[in-house]
């Protein structure tokens, strides 16, 4: 059934429906089945995204027409499909009558993503009025947060080099919170990678306690703070919160140097709303884990990781995982800082929109994934700044020095960069990174040709 006379309007236009603030935009790239016609397949994608169905049923009233979703833009040519959806449409907590991301990917990548007519559909921007910017929780802590916890500026405060407990499912208490206390002694942020929690051979009231004491000597014996990111993910929301107050009794009063990490992706968005708003004294982590299945150019389907992570920040992510932006062993061009932009900045213009942000709260950039201290000068030169958290396990453990020397050489490569020096004339003066060069000679190879004859 060719649904087109309703839920089309190709003469709407996008700045009118922006300054009416009445409806959330949303722009996919979309290809419809052979023989089916692009405008047809925009119109039954649209009313399956909101009020329609493949059929006229007879409950349909004016007002449930008032509050159709429409395409008012569908160019064949490009793929390019771009849908208004009234505010009325999604759903509201009962509770306090916030917005939730559970309604929005409900209605803008639900039903949709399985229809017959459609071969592929994924959406790589969208943008919100400040009414509903205003309906969602946002970051409760931010980098600031950390800044002031490291006793740093708060404006500008700088890069925060950090690790991941490797081997990545985690290790025994006394060896994990040995590998803890080693890392502190050179660097500022250890997290759990995703595997990491309760798991038989490391009981979270076994590690946590162990992690604590870590902590505190490493704190002695350099005079800084440091911090930990423990993973609370779990499928019950009762089971995340025992976690998360267990660990917060567990370090007392050093509780306000711990973040918590949860796999927002595989968990969902509920499992970042039951953080942010159970422990909103803590910076929340969002680990994007399985977002590759959607959000990988690969993908024909979805959303992509530029829409991943404006979501964390509506939710109330402190910090997402933003990708290696080329630099590192994930999947990634130079051209993702775009994704570090839209979450930090107050107003940033993506692939389809400008979004402003309204005073939000912005999320902290959190990359990681094959990074050491000889990709990091470049990685900032691309980026623009290093105002983020990065975590390099290989890169702080694969060290030839161990992992204080790892962590210093992080710190090393970040002052190279802000110096505006050559990293092979920085490494003469500073050994650490140096022996990274020796650490990670095929890098070193790749990034500095001719560093042997210099350095060795």
């Amino acid at each position: 059934m060719d649904q087109s006379k309703r839920y089309v309007n190709l003469d709407l236009s996008e700045d009118e429906l922006m300054a009416g603030g009445a409806h959330i935009l949303c722009a996919y790239r979309m290809t419809p089945k052979p023989g089916i016609g692009f405008v047809a397949a925009a119109a039954h994608f649209a009313a399956e995204s909101s009020t329609g169905t493949n059929v006229t049923v007879s409950t349909t009233d004016d007002f449930t027409r008032s509050v159709d979703a429409l395409v008012y833009r569908a160019d064949e040519a490009t793929g390019e499909l771009r849908i208004a959806y009234p505010l009325e449409l999604f759903d509201r907590n009962i509770i306090d009558g916030r917005m939730m991301i559970v309604s929005f990917l409900t209605l803008t990548i639900g039903n949709n993503q399985g229809m017959g007519d459609i071969e592929a559909a994924k959406m790589y921007d969208f943008w919100l009025p400040r009414r509903a910017i205003e309906l969602f929780d946002g970051p409760a802590k931010g980098i600031v947060d950390l800044w002031r916890t490291l006793g740093r500026p708060v404006v500008d405060g700088g890069y925060i080099a950090g690790t991941i407990i490797k081997p990545k499912l985690g290790l025994r208490p006394e060896p994990f919170a040995q590998a803890a206390h080693d890392f502190w002694l050179g660097g500022d942020f250890i997290k759990n990678d995703e595997p990491q929690g309760n798991q038989p051979f490391a009981p979270l009231k076994q590690t946590i306690p162990l992690v604590y004491d870590a902590m505190k000597r490493a704190m002695d014996a350099t005079g800084e703070a440091k911090l930990f990111s423990a993973n609370i993910t779990a499928d019950d929301h009762d089971e995340m919160i025992a976690r998360g107050e267990y660990i917060l009794s567990a370090f007392g009063p050093d509780a306000d140097k711990v973040a918590f990490l949860v796999d927002g992706f595989v968990g969902g968005p509920g499992m970042i709303t039951t953080a942010r708003r159970h422990f909103p004294n803590q910076f929340l982590h969002y680990h994007r884990a399985g977002h590759g299945m959607i959000t990988s150019p690969s993908s024909a389907r979805g959303y992509t990781a530029y829409v991943l992570a404006k979501m964390a920040r509506l939710q109330g992510a402190s910090g997402i995982h933003v990708g290696t932006m080329g630099y590192g062993k994930m999947e990634g061009g130079r051209d993702d800082r775009a994704i570090a932009y839209v979450i930090e900045r107050d107003s940033y213009s993506g692939p389809a929109f400008h979004q402003e942000w309204h005073g939000m709260r912005p999320t902290t950039p959190i990359v990681s994934g094959g990074m050491n201290a000889l990709r990091l000068p470049g990685f900032f030169a691309n980026l623009g700044h290093a105002n983020l958290i990065n975590t390099a396990g290989g890169g702080c453990y694969g060290h030839l020095d161990g992992p204080a020397a790892g962590a210093r050489s992080l710190r090393q490569a970040h002052d190279c960069w802000a110096a505006g020096a050559d990293p092979i004339e920085w490494a003469l003066e500073h050994r650490e990174f140096a022996r990274a060069f020796e650490s990670f000679p095929a890098d070193a190879d790749a990034l500095y040709p001719g560093w042997r004859s210099r350095l060795l």
